[in-house]
Formats: C-alpha cells, sequence, structure tokens
C-alpha cells in the first residue's frame, strides 16, 4: 500500500477535487482510497488569494506597451503562424475523421 500527502476541495455537491498532481506512478483507473481529516478549528482560515483591480496606471503601462510591440510588427518574426504555434504548444492529435 502507498500513501500520497495531499490537500483535498470539499465541493459543495460532496465532491472531492485534489489540489495537486497525483504521482506518475498511480494508474488511472479505480482504487480505494482513506481519507483523514484533520481539524483546523484553532487555525485561521487560509483566505482564497485577491486579485487587485488594474490601476489606472497599470492600464496605461499595458497599452503603451502593446502600442510598441504593434509599431515593431508584433511578433511575426517570431510566430509567423500563430494558429500552427498554437497547435504545436498544445501538442494537438487530430481526431479520426477530422482532418
Amino acid at each position: 500500500m502507498n500513501t500520497i500527502r495531499t490537500e483535498v476541495e470539499i465541493t459543495t455537491d460532496g465532491g472531492l477535487k485534489l489540489l495537486s498532481p497525483l504521482p506518475a506512478w498511480l494508474k488511472p483507473g479505480r482504487a480505494q482510497i482513506m481519507v483523514m481529516v484533520k481539524d483546523d478549528s484553532e487555525q485561521p482560515v487560509k483566505p482564497k488569494r485577491q486579485i487587485p483591480p488594474a490601476t489606472p496606471e497599470m492600464l496605461a503601462v499595458r497599452k503603451k506597451a502593446y502600442a510598441e510591440l504593434r509599431a515593431l510588427g508584433g511578433l511575426r518574426d517570431v510566430i509567423p503562424d500563430p494558429v500552427a504555434w498554437q497547435r504545436e504548444i498544445r501538442e494537438d492529435v487530430v481526431l479520426p475523421g477530422r482532418g
């Protein structure tokens, strides 16, 4: 028997969601698991990460950077065919009958 230590999120519908990837040795399929719940009632609940809203200054910096990139001609010299580049990055597989 192997042991995996990870955190899970209990969803509102009663399901469990693993919060870290499974190890490579764990093959897809059914498995029996034992869940041990640690009582953290004494520790404060960790708040969800808040993404601060973009300030007008931040937006101005982004707009300037995009304008400079457009003035340079974009990324055409680096990525001449964006669609092919995306397929390559995502390692798309053409499904049979969908050429």
